[in-house]
């Protein structure tokens, strides 16, 4: 049995919220469960040095994490004058998968830099990061069409995430702290909306898993992810 009482294939409770930011041009509360992280995308006139006078854009993202975001107060990892290895990984992840559904051409010379700031961590934070940047990602192109900034689709698919695991012994959905926290097998999965495997990242905790069971796992992803995006869909109506 799940701590949650969750069924092997069963989401936690998923929200998205739009345009809770005030003044950015996207953005995006996502919740799984205990886990809220506040998504917002900017738009920035400018792009990298390398990418000058190539006619096309980029999209990247950063991540963090709230002092108290976790049972005790962490040190902001400014204050530390650097990030951790852990961030600088998540906020590179974030950023790869949001450029595999962007036409980079289509979007021009500017950058759309997509913040996602973890206010409270319950598992999970960077799969609810790329479901939740999406919408914000997608916002701020809508923003910019609506300036005639862009005249073609910028946006090629949506993209989500979700985490399985093997947890007693058992393959799960979409994990949660007392879950992510002991699990004999952890991974995670990005996929866009039509089934494309954009990353995964697995790791046995313990054990080495099988063949067989990664195969369930990415069955499980598969079906929750189909849900993540549904969810995205009806955000955007």
């Amino acid at each position: 049995m799940r701590p949650s009482k969750r069924a092997a294939d069963e989401l936690r409770a998923v929200t998205l919220e739009r345009g809770v930011s005030k003044h950015a041009e996207g953005s995006c509360l996502v919740k799984f469960g205990d886990t809220h992280v506040l998504c917002t995308a900017s738009l920035e006139e400018r792009v990298p040095p390398w990418l000058r006078g190539q006619n096309r854009g980029w999209v990247t993202a950063e991540y963090g994490m709230l002092p108290r975001a976790t049972g005790d107060r962490m040190r902001r990892e400014a204050s530390a004058g650097k990030q951790s290895g852990r961030t600088q990984e998540i906020q590179r992840l974030i950023g790869r998968s949001l450029r595999a559904i962007v036409d980079l051409e289509a979007l021009g010379e500017v950058q759309i830099s997509v913040d996602c700031d973890v206010i409270q961590a319950d598992g999970g934070t960077r799969t609810a990061s790329i479901t939740g940047a999406w919408i914000a990602l997608r916002d701020c192109i809508e923003w910019m069409k609506a300036r005639d900034m862009v005249t073609r689709d910028v946006l090629t698919d949506h993209i989500a995430a979700i985490s399985c695991g093997i947890y007693e012994g058992t393959p799960v959905l979409d994990l949660d702290y007392a879950e992510d926290s002991t699990a004999e097998t952890d991974a995670n999965f990005v996929m866009t909306g039509s089934g494309g495997i954009v990353e995964i990242q697995g790791t046995a905790e313990g054990a080495p898993f099988s063949e067989e069971e990664f195969a369930q796992l990415l069955g499980l992803a598969k079906g929750g992810i189909t849900r993540l995006v549904d969810l995205q869909k009806m955000a955007i109506l």
